[in-house]
Protein backbone atom coordinates (compact mmCIF):
# COMPACT_ATOMS: atom_id res chain seq x y z
CA UNK A 1 0.00 0.00 0.00
CA UNK A 2 2.80 2.36 1.08
CA UNK A 3 4.38 1.76 -2.12
CA UNK A 4 1.62 2.41 -4.79
CA UNK A 5 1.07 5.51 -2.35
CA UNK A 6 5.19 6.57 -3.30
CA UNK A 7 4.57 5.54 -6.88
CA UNK A 8 1.76 8.29 -7.07
CA UNK A 9 3.19 10.51 -5.30
CA UNK A 10 6.07 10.21 -7.72
CA UNK A 11 4.13 10.14 -10.57
CA UNK A 12 2.29 13.43 -9.70
CA UNK A 13 5.88 15.14 -9.09
CA UNK A 14 6.95 14.08 -12.62
CA UNK A 15 4.08 15.36 -14.00
CA UNK A 16 3.95 18.99 -12.08
CA UNK A 17 7.50 19.28 -12.73
CA UNK A 18 6.40 18.79 -16.59
CA UNK A 19 3.66 20.90 -16.27
CA UNK A 20 5.84 24.10 -15.21
CA UNK A 21 7.30 26.46 -17.77
CA UNK A 22 8.38 29.80 -17.11
CA UNK A 23 8.43 32.74 -19.67
CA UNK A 24 11.15 35.54 -19.01
CA UNK A 25 9.98 38.92 -19.58
CA UNK A 26 11.59 39.44 -22.67
CA UNK A 27 9.46 36.48 -24.23
CA UNK A 28 6.53 35.68 -24.97
CA UNK A 29 4.95 32.05 -25.09
CA UNK A 30 2.97 30.53 -27.94
CA UNK A 31 0.62 27.66 -26.81
CA UNK A 32 0.18 24.35 -28.77
CA UNK A 33 -2.64 21.86 -27.80
CA UNK A 34 -2.52 18.37 -30.06
CA UNK A 35 -0.96 20.52 -32.64
CA UNK A 36 -2.86 23.31 -33.06
CA UNK A 37 -2.36 27.00 -31.70
CA UNK A 38 -4.51 28.17 -28.67
CA UNK A 39 -3.24 31.34 -27.39
CA UNK A 40 0.06 33.10 -26.26
CA UNK A 41 0.97 32.63 -22.32
CA UNK A 42 3.03 36.34 -21.06
CA UNK A 43 5.50 36.47 -18.85
CA UNK A 44 5.73 34.52 -15.48
CA UNK A 45 4.75 31.30 -14.05
CA UNK A 46 2.95 29.67 -16.73
CA UNK A 47 1.07 25.43 -16.31
CA UNK A 48 0.74 23.24 -19.57
CA UNK A 49 -0.74 20.00 -19.66
CA UNK A 50 2.16 17.23 -20.15
CA UNK A 51 2.39 15.58 -23.40
CA UNK A 52 -0.95 17.08 -24.47
CA UNK A 53 0.30 20.96 -24.57
CA UNK A 54 4.00 22.41 -25.78
CA UNK A 55 4.65 25.65 -25.06
CA UNK A 56 7.09 27.83 -27.78
CA UNK A 57 8.89 30.41 -26.10
CA UNK A 58 9.93 33.57 -28.78
CA UNK A 59 12.29 35.86 -27.65
CA UNK A 60 11.37 40.00 -28.22
CA UNK A 61 14.63 41.39 -28.10
CA UNK A 62 16.42 42.87 -30.99
CA UNK A 63 18.36 40.66 -32.82
CA UNK A 64 22.13 41.96 -34.49
CA UNK A 65 22.33 40.03 -37.64
CA UNK A 66 25.47 40.65 -39.94
CA UNK A 67 25.09 40.60 -43.41
CA UNK A 68 28.64 38.98 -44.84
CA UNK A 69 30.86 41.19 -47.26
CA UNK A 70 29.77 39.96 -51.29
CA UNK A 71 30.54 41.38 -54.12
CA UNK A 72 28.18 43.48 -56.19
CA UNK A 73 28.74 45.54 -59.37
CA UNK A 74 27.40 49.27 -59.22
CA UNK A 75 25.40 50.48 -61.97
CA UNK A 76 28.59 51.90 -63.62
CA UNK A 77 30.09 48.75 -63.87
CA UNK A 78 32.29 48.78 -61.06
CA UNK A 79 33.24 45.79 -58.55
CA UNK A 80 32.85 46.27 -54.73
CA UNK A 81 32.76 44.03 -51.69
CA UNK A 82 29.89 45.28 -49.46
CA UNK A 83 29.07 43.81 -46.07
CA UNK A 84 26.46 45.49 -43.87
CA UNK A 85 24.55 44.97 -40.48
CA UNK A 86 20.27 44.64 -39.21
CA UNK A 87 18.61 44.96 -36.24
CA UNK A 88 15.27 43.03 -36.23
CA UNK A 89 12.49 42.08 -33.82
CA UNK A 90 9.78 39.61 -33.34
CA UNK A 91 6.45 41.97 -32.96
CA UNK A 92 4.31 38.86 -33.39
CA UNK A 93 5.36 35.62 -31.97
CA UNK A 94 1.95 33.27 -33.54
CA UNK A 95 3.34 34.44 -37.07
CA UNK A 96 7.22 34.04 -36.49
CA UNK A 97 6.47 30.55 -35.94
CA UNK A 98 3.91 29.37 -37.84
CA UNK A 99 4.46 31.46 -40.83
CA UNK A 100 8.43 30.96 -41.11
CA UNK A 101 10.41 27.78 -40.21
CA UNK A 102 13.87 29.72 -39.24
CA UNK A 103 13.41 33.77 -39.10
CA UNK A 104 16.94 34.80 -38.73
CA UNK A 105 18.11 32.50 -41.42
CA UNK A 106 15.35 33.95 -44.02
CA UNK A 107 16.64 37.75 -43.07
CA UNK A 108 19.96 36.90 -44.01
CA UNK A 109 19.50 35.95 -47.23
CA UNK A 110 16.75 38.54 -47.95
CA UNK A 111 18.84 41.06 -46.96
CA UNK A 112 21.82 39.97 -49.09
CA UNK A 113 19.70 39.77 -52.06
CA UNK A 114 18.55 43.19 -51.64
CA UNK A 115 21.28 44.51 -50.80
CA UNK A 116 22.83 43.02 -54.28
CA UNK A 117 19.76 44.90 -56.03
CA UNK A 118 19.66 48.32 -54.06
CA UNK A 119 23.55 48.86 -55.00
CA UNK A 120 23.34 47.55 -57.98
CA UNK A 121 21.31 50.85 -58.61
CA UNK A 122 23.79 53.45 -57.82
CA UNK A 123 27.25 54.07 -59.56
CA UNK A 124 30.46 54.31 -57.26
CA UNK A 125 30.19 57.97 -56.30
CA UNK A 126 26.34 57.82 -54.99
CA UNK A 127 27.12 54.31 -52.94
CA UNK A 128 30.31 56.33 -50.89
CA UNK A 129 27.98 59.23 -50.66
CA UNK A 130 24.61 58.46 -50.23
CA UNK A 131 25.15 55.44 -47.71
CA UNK A 132 22.06 56.62 -45.67
CA UNK A 133 19.69 56.91 -48.55
CA UNK A 134 20.67 52.98 -49.40
CA UNK A 135 19.93 52.31 -45.86
CA UNK A 136 16.75 53.74 -45.69
CA UNK A 137 15.81 51.99 -49.24
CA UNK A 138 17.07 48.87 -47.60
CA UNK A 139 14.66 48.93 -44.42
CA UNK A 140 11.52 49.83 -46.47
CA UNK A 141 12.14 46.97 -49.29
CA UNK A 142 13.00 44.07 -45.64
CA UNK A 143 10.33 45.53 -43.28
CA UNK A 144 7.78 44.79 -46.68
CA UNK A 145 8.57 41.27 -46.49
CA UNK A 146 9.23 40.46 -42.75
CA UNK A 147 6.42 41.86 -41.60
CA UNK A 148 4.09 39.10 -43.15
CA UNK A 149 6.75 36.94 -40.98
CA UNK A 150 5.71 38.95 -37.58
CA UNK A 151 9.21 40.51 -37.83
CA UNK A 152 9.87 44.15 -38.02
CA UNK A 153 13.13 45.27 -39.23
CA UNK A 154 14.38 48.35 -37.03
CA UNK A 155 17.23 49.18 -38.86
CA UNK A 156 20.22 48.89 -41.64
CA UNK A 157 23.24 49.83 -42.36
CA UNK A 158 26.33 49.50 -44.74
CA UNK A 159 29.30 48.56 -42.68
CA UNK A 160 32.36 48.26 -45.02
CA UNK A 161 32.61 48.96 -48.85
CA UNK A 162 35.91 47.13 -50.37
CA UNK A 163 36.73 49.26 -53.51
CA UNK A 164 39.47 47.19 -55.68
CA UNK A 165 43.08 48.56 -55.13
CA UNK A 166 43.28 50.35 -58.93
CA UNK A 167 40.10 52.60 -57.99
CA UNK A 168 41.74 53.54 -54.72
CA UNK A 169 44.51 54.76 -56.82
CA UNK A 170 42.61 56.18 -59.05
CA UNK A 171 39.86 58.25 -56.35
CA UNK A 172 43.60 59.15 -54.57
CA UNK A 173 44.55 60.60 -57.71
CA UNK A 174 41.27 62.91 -57.79
CA UNK A 175 40.61 63.62 -54.57
CA UNK A 176 44.80 65.08 -54.84
CA UNK A 177 44.09 66.85 -58.06
CA UNK A 178 40.94 68.38 -56.55
CA UNK A 179 43.18 69.77 -53.36
CA UNK A 180 45.19 71.05 -56.05
CA UNK A 181 42.59 72.96 -57.82
CA UNK A 182 41.72 74.56 -54.91
CA UNK A 183 44.71 75.76 -53.39
CA UNK A 184 45.35 77.49 -56.73
CA UNK A 185 42.10 79.21 -56.84
CA UNK A 186 42.51 80.10 -53.38
CA UNK A 187 46.27 81.68 -54.00
CA UNK A 188 44.61 83.18 -57.29
CA UNK A 189 41.85 84.80 -55.31
CA UNK A 190 44.46 86.39 -52.42
CA UNK A 191 46.89 87.72 -55.30
CA UNK A 192 43.34 89.19 -57.13
CA UNK A 193 42.73 90.91 -53.29
CA UNK A 194 46.61 91.49 -52.83
CA UNK A 195 46.67 93.41 -55.92
CA UNK A 196 43.30 95.38 -55.30
CA UNK A 197 45.15 96.99 -51.88
CA UNK A 198 47.92 97.57 -53.69
CA UNK A 199 46.33 99.58 -55.72
CA UNK A 200 43.91 101.38 -53.31
CA UNK A 201 47.55 101.93 -51.17
CA UNK A 202 49.32 103.08 -54.61
CA UNK A 203 46.30 105.90 -55.54
CA UNK A 204 46.30 107.27 -51.59
CA UNK A 205 49.96 107.47 -52.11
CA UNK A 206 49.83 109.61 -55.04
CA UNK A 207 47.04 112.04 -53.26
CA UNK A 208 49.06 112.13 -50.16
CA UNK A 209 53.00 112.48 -51.09
CA UNK A 210 54.29 112.28 -47.47
CA UNK A 211 52.66 109.51 -46.80
CA UNK A 212 55.10 107.70 -49.22
CA UNK A 213 57.68 108.90 -46.73
CA UNK A 214 56.25 108.00 -43.50
CA UNK A 215 55.78 104.65 -44.61
CA UNK A 216 59.47 104.33 -45.25
CA UNK A 217 59.94 105.74 -42.03
CA UNK A 218 57.68 102.87 -40.36
CA UNK A 219 60.12 101.25 -42.41
CA UNK A 220 63.11 101.60 -41.35
CA UNK A 221 61.73 101.53 -37.57
CA UNK A 222 60.56 97.88 -38.18
CA UNK A 223 64.21 96.84 -39.51
CA UNK A 224 65.67 98.80 -36.69
CA UNK A 225 64.44 96.59 -34.08
CA UNK A 226 66.20 93.55 -35.45
CA UNK A 227 69.33 95.54 -34.50
CA UNK A 228 71.23 95.39 -38.10
CA UNK A 229 74.30 97.22 -38.62
CA UNK A 230 73.44 97.99 -42.45
CA UNK A 231 70.52 98.99 -44.12
CA UNK A 232 70.17 98.90 -47.40
CA UNK A 233 66.76 101.36 -48.15
CA UNK A 234 66.01 102.27 -52.02
CA UNK A 235 65.34 105.87 -52.61
CA UNK A 236 62.07 107.26 -53.98
CA UNK A 237 63.34 107.04 -57.71
CA UNK A 238 60.31 108.06 -59.04
CA UNK A 239 60.31 111.86 -57.11
CA UNK A 240 64.00 112.03 -57.87
CA UNK A 241 62.96 111.67 -61.88
CA UNK A 242 60.31 114.08 -61.90
CA UNK A 243 62.07 116.51 -60.03
CA UNK A 244 64.72 116.28 -62.36
CA UNK A 245 62.19 116.62 -65.58
CA UNK A 246 60.69 119.26 -63.60
CA UNK A 247 64.18 120.93 -63.58
CA UNK A 248 64.94 120.54 -66.63
CA UNK A 249 61.64 122.26 -68.40
CA UNK A 250 62.22 125.19 -66.13
CA UNK A 251 66.27 125.55 -67.81
CA UNK A 252 64.43 125.48 -71.32
CA UNK A 253 61.50 127.40 -70.99
CA UNK A 254 64.34 130.56 -69.16
CA UNK A 255 66.76 129.83 -72.48
CA UNK A 256 63.68 130.22 -74.90
CA UNK A 257 62.66 133.22 -72.95
CA UNK A 258 65.96 134.89 -73.42
CA UNK A 259 65.97 134.80 -76.88
CA UNK A 260 68.84 136.39 -79.35
CA UNK A 261 69.38 139.71 -77.87
CA UNK A 262 71.36 137.40 -74.78
CA UNK A 263 73.41 135.21 -77.28
CA UNK A 264 76.16 138.26 -77.88
CA UNK A 265 75.99 138.77 -73.70
CA UNK A 266 79.10 136.89 -72.13
CA UNK A 267 78.18 134.31 -69.29
CA UNK A 268 78.20 136.46 -66.39
CA UNK A 269 76.03 138.95 -67.91
CA UNK A 270 73.71 136.52 -68.45
CA UNK A 271 74.61 135.41 -65.05
CA UNK A 272 73.54 138.84 -63.26
CA UNK A 273 70.59 139.11 -65.51
CA UNK A 274 68.89 136.12 -63.14
CA UNK A 275 69.64 133.32 -65.64
CA UNK A 276 71.83 130.73 -63.78
CA UNK A 277 73.68 128.25 -66.14
CA UNK A 278 72.61 124.41 -66.04
CA UNK A 279 74.64 122.32 -63.75
CA UNK A 280 77.58 120.71 -65.63
CA UNK A 281 76.76 117.37 -64.24
CA UNK A 282 73.65 115.57 -63.71
CA UNK A 283 73.25 112.22 -61.95
CA UNK A 284 70.26 110.40 -62.26
CA UNK A 285 69.24 107.53 -59.90
CA UNK A 286 71.23 103.74 -60.81
CA UNK A 287 73.07 105.45 -64.04
CA UNK A 288 76.14 107.06 -65.36
CA UNK A 289 76.51 110.73 -65.10
CA UNK A 290 74.97 112.61 -67.86
CA UNK A 291 76.95 115.75 -69.13
CA UNK A 292 75.10 118.65 -70.59
CA UNK A 293 76.71 121.54 -72.37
Amino acid sequence: MYYAIAAVVIVLIILLALSVRIVMQYEMGVLFRLGRIIGTRRPGLQFIIPVVERLRRVSLRIVTLPIESQGIITRDNVSVGISAVAYFRVVDAVKSVVAIENVQAAINQIAQTTLRKIVGQHTLDETLAETDVINADLRKILDTTTLEWGVEVTLVELKDIQLPDAMKRAMAKQAEAEREKRAKIIAAEGEALAAAALGQASDTMMAHPLALQLRNLQTLIELGVDKNTTVVFPAPLMSTIMELGEFLSRESAAAAAAGPSDAGRPASEAGSAGISPPPAVVRQAGKEPVRHR
